[in-house]
């Protein structure tokens, strides 16, 4: 056998060693950027004057939206906080200017413009100092679709399970407001839900659960990624589906893993490429839309709609979906972002957030319902844009800066 030296190093080396490998990462820790600061809301009190295009929006047209809002919190007692933290007051600074709004003359701009400069203070948004944020836009799907089972139709569109468990942290801690988990009580405790791999694999077949069948899982995939949809059936009847509850899994962007495989590039993600992508890879397509382990369960719709987060019906290009963690359903917001469909303009409009979703997260982002159709297939998939928002609070109200 092949015997080494034992190399023997004095303790002043050692210590020496040990001052010098301490040192390199001192400087590598002094070279790393520093972890950015925990997400706030921050609001910077500004005049009307400085939202860009308030002049020349047509403001009237978000007021119908505002009024099913108003109706919301009306019905709250006086003294119930109206967002996290109390951010936008109590119930009671919103009834004046609510039951003012039922005053307006439907259609007039100019009134409406009044209205808003009389009992709001306009408030720039931002995320500690940065105020630019992202903004997407979602819309209602179409689909074909049967109510009875169809060789034609083979994708289920699952009910709400029974046995599903969806959990408001914020009611047990405020430090959680805004966060939520989802699952199913096991031998007292609560357990995950299936993930969307295990249910397309039919984890809840034979329950009784499907509410329609439909023609082609990808589209039901962008449904449930939408959260809202038009099912028409062969005997030309129509249905609205929309948003009952989720698995409790958190959603993950496919788009990012077709970035990441090289298969698309980042600035040319929207809908349509990731839609072309799945539809000319049939083979890799149900693997790749299982990557998103977030599953949505649907209920069929009555009336007016599809409903927001906050229980009201959406309306086209004047419903914006928030994040609730930071923002409050229901208050007015004045969006200034890039033009999903035109470069050289701006998306400058009035909004009311009703609505959240999966993947809207922090301070500043927002999801522009666009309604359905052609038109609003086309601006909410493309839509990518940078931009700023406005938040629009009663007079009363004096947020914390």
């Amino acid at each position: 056998m092949l015997s080494l030296p034992v190399v023997r190093l004095s303790a002043a080396a050692v210590l020496a060693a040990a001052f010098l490998i301490g040192c390199e990462r001192k400087e590598e820790e002094a070279k790393a950027p520093p972890p950015p600061p925990p997400e706030k809301l921050v609001l910077t009190p500004v005049a009307f004057t400085a939202l860009p295009g308030w002049s020349a929006d047509r403001v009237a047209e978000a007021v119908p939206a505002f009024q099913r809002s108003c109706a919301k919190v009306k019905a709250l007692a006086a003294d119930r906080s109206i967002g996290p933290d109390g951010v936008g007051g109590k119930a009671a600074d919103w009834q004046a200017p609510c039951a003012e709004l039922a005053k307006l003359p439907p259609g007039d701009d100019a009134a409406a413009r009044a209205y808003f400069e009389t009992w709001f203070t306009p408030y720039a948004a931002a995320n500690n100092a940065e105020r630019r944020g992202l903004f997407t836009g979602y819309y209602e799907v179409e689909l074909k679709g049967s109510r009875s089972p169809d060789p034609a139709f083979p994708v289920p569109l699952y009910k709400r399970p029974a046995d599903l468990v969806m959990v408001d942290l914020g009611e047990f801690a405020d430090r959680w407001k805004g966060e939520r988990i989802a699952g199913r009580v096991t031998a007292g405790r609560l357990k995950p839900f299936e993930d969307r791999a295990a249910i397309e694999a039919g984890a809840l077949n034979g329950k009784g659960l499907e509410l329609v069948w439909l023609q082609d899982p990808i589209a039901t995939f962008f449904l449930h990624i939408q959260g809202s949809g038009r099912v028409s059936f062969p005997d030309g009847t129509e249905t609205r589906v929309g948003y009952a509850a989720q698995n409790g899994h958190k959603y993950v962007a496919i788009g990012r893993e077709l970035i990441d495989r090289g298969a698309l590039k980042r600035e040319e993600v929207s809908l349509q490429t990731i839609r072309a992508w799945l539809r000319a890879n049939p083979g890799e397509a149900a693997a790749l839309m299982n990557k998103n382990p977030s599953y949505v369960f649907f209920q069929e719709l009555k009336g007016e709609g599809p409903n927001g987060a906050q229980n009201v019906a959406l309306t086209p290009g004047r419903s914006l979906a928030i994040d609730s963690k930071f923002l409050p359903y229901g208050v007015p917001v004045w969006l200034d972002a890039e033009d999903p469909l035109d470069a050289q303009a701006r998306l400058r409009r009035l909004l009311i957030a009703q609505d959240t979703g999966g993947a809207i997260r922090g301070p500043v982002r927002g999801d522009v319902f666009w309604g359905h159709g052609p038109e609003a297939e086309a601006k909410a998939g493309v839509m990518k844009s940078a931009g700023e928002y406005y938040v629009l609070l009663p007079k009363t109200v004096a947020p914390a800066s």
